[in-house]
């Protein structure tokens, strides 16, 4: 049997199953109050709110952060404290997770002397939301939307969510990495010849105050692509997920779908943890190194 036949008769067993599921279930599973919102709204576990002006509230974001920077610095402690001659799998794979920051991500991207400098940030960065994004696909006690009763006492029921779905958290990451470069310029060259850097040398006099006003514009807009594509690609995951997981069928109130879905959502599952997890961390902290070199670099 060819892979194409395979393909096209698991479809035709999936679709014959959806059929004779949705004869036999009709609209069972429709929720009329199943709000997808929910999964991401955050409630406060734990109020703190100082005068109403600041709200310091713990909320499982919060404690999705705090998990992510204990293993970021578990692994960085790790990293500097126990490397041995005779590597064993584990270290192997550290070491070749420390060879990606500091080679490809970092050394990359700007010179060695600066690279000693900012690679302790950008390793830290890179493993934060790499941490952050894959503790996200990790079921956990967080949906106080739907609770459960255990032995007398309401529990949240397990769910998937992840810090970097909310747009906060890449915004205060972002902003960092902003700061962080100009003052790197700022620093290494002076105000003045690092804002004149803006502008390639050579470039017409007619057109300096457009290029210099462009490149003003791209500063600010690196705000914007920086945070959101970390921001969206997490949460359009987590939605793919959870409305292929049952969403879908729920709200259309055909449980037959499931057939189909389920598999869909395996897929969409294995894709963004194998994948998106990983490939967003290394962009975010690959144009960070960008951002970084760029703003020392003697050429536009």
């Amino acid at each position: 049997m060819t892979t194409r036949l395979k393909v096209f008769t698991s479809f035709f067993v999936l679709f014959g199953l959806t059929l004779i599921l949705f004869a036999i279930t009709g609209s069972a599973g429709k929720n009329e109050e199943f709000a997808p919102v929910d999964e991401f709204r955050l409630e406060a576990w734990i109020p703190i709110n100082e005068g109403g002006a600041v709200d310091l509230s713990i909320t499982k974001a919060v404690m999705y952060l705090i998990i992510a920077g204990i293993l970021t610095v578990g692994t960085m402690l790790f990293i500097a404290n126990r490397m041995e001659a005779r590597p064993n799998r584990t270290q192997t794979a550290v070491e070749s997770l420390f060879t990606l920051m500091r080679d490809n991500i970092t050394r990359g991207n700007m010179d060695d002397q600066m690279a000693r400098k900012w690679f302790p940030f950008i390793g830290a960065i890179f493993l934060f939301i790499w941490y952050s994004n894959l503790i996200g696909y990790i079921p956990l006690p967080t949906s106080t939307a739907h609770t459960v009763e255990v032995f007398g006492v309401e529990m949240p029921t397990f769910a998937l969510y992840a810090a970097t779905a909310n747009i906060s958290v890449p915004l205060v990451l972002t902003l960092v990495v902003w700061f962080a470069y100009h003052i790197q310029g700022v620093k290494a060259k002076g105000l003045i010849p690092y804002v004149k850097g803006w502008v390639p040398a050579g470039s017409p006099g007619p057109l300096v105050i457009p290029i210099f006003f462009i490149e003003v514009i791209s500063h600010f807009v690196r705000i914007i692509s920086l945070s959101v594509r970390l921001f969206a690609n997490i949460l359009a995951g987590h939605l793919l997920i959870l409305f292929m997981g049952g969403g879908l069928a729920v709200l259309l109130g055909v449980a037959a779908l499931g057939v189909i879905t389920a598999p869909v959502a395996v897929a969409f599952f294995l894709f963004e943890v194998g994948l998106v997890a990983t490939l967003q961390a290394f962009i975010f902290a690959t144009l960070t190194a960008i951002y970084l070199g760029g703003a020392v670099a003697e050429d536009h």
